[in-house]
């Protein structure tokens, strides 16, 4: 069951535990419940509260990392910095819950490409998720402008080449401190990829490398989308 449409956790967990209690009442056989979540309403909870919410089967956040780096955070406005993510995914991790993260590729533009992927090698090295997935920056026409705007200096885009180049240093840097489930199989990416890190590692970078050279075939732009 997955807590719609909006940002759940932000209720107060009297409201959550009614709602799980609710749900566990309806669906006898409900295995997991999960829910998107900010490192805002993250920290406004304590670890027993998360682990209260986890014991009534809240057990998965869908976490928007986006970018570790505080220079692109602060261009995006994403209202956080690496080392408050770092904090809310230990507390996270310390209650029991798994947590699906997502990285998006490209955010940083080619001028901050280094910057943008260091600084989210550095908190996934530090902070645990369960699950890791990247996109590729998708630009919508009613937000282009808005988003050059909070940027701040002109925006260059990544090619596809680019893209792949910060993936394969992206997957070069990751030494979790816990496994982790790679995928970057959402539509938005030109190369889907799958495997488990640090295990698969050296197959993730193979395959990056064989596209990069043009011996594997990327997916075309009509079967691509937000």
């Amino acid at each position: 069951m997955f807590l719609a449409d909006g940002d759940a956790l932000a209720l107060s967990t009297d409201h959550l535990l009614a709602i799980l209690r609710e749900l566990a009442a309806s669906f006898p056989h409900l295995t997991r419940v999960s829910c998107y979540a900010t490192p805002g309403n993250i920290s406004r909870k304590s670890v027993d509260e998360l682990t209260l919410l986890r014991e009534h089967k809240l057990s998965l956040l869908y976490f928007g990392i986006e970018s570790g780096s505080d220079l692109i955070l602060k261009k995006i406005t994403k209202g956080t910095t690496q080392r408050r993510m770092a904090e809310v995914l230990h507390k996270a991790h310390t209650s029991g819950m798994k947590v699906s993260a997502t990285v998006i590729l490209g955010l940083g533009g080619t001028q901050h490409s280094d910057e943008h992927i260091d600084g989210t090698i550095a908190l996934l090295n530090d902070a645990p998720v369960t699950y890791l997935s990247t996109l590729q920056l998708t630009l919508d026409e009613s937000i282009t402008e808005e988003f050059r705007h909070k940027f701040g200096e002109p925006f260059q885009r990544p090619d596809d080449m680019a893209i792949l180049k910060e993936q394969e240093r992206l997957i070069s840097g990751l030494n979790p401190p816990h496994p982790v489930i790679f995928r970057s199989n959402h539509a938005s990416n030109a190369l889907a990829l799958a495997g488990n890190l640090p295990r698969d590692k050296e197959k993730l970078l193979l395959q990056l490398r064989e596209a990069i050279a043009g011996h594997r075939p990327l997916r075309p732009f009509f079967m691509r989308g937000l």
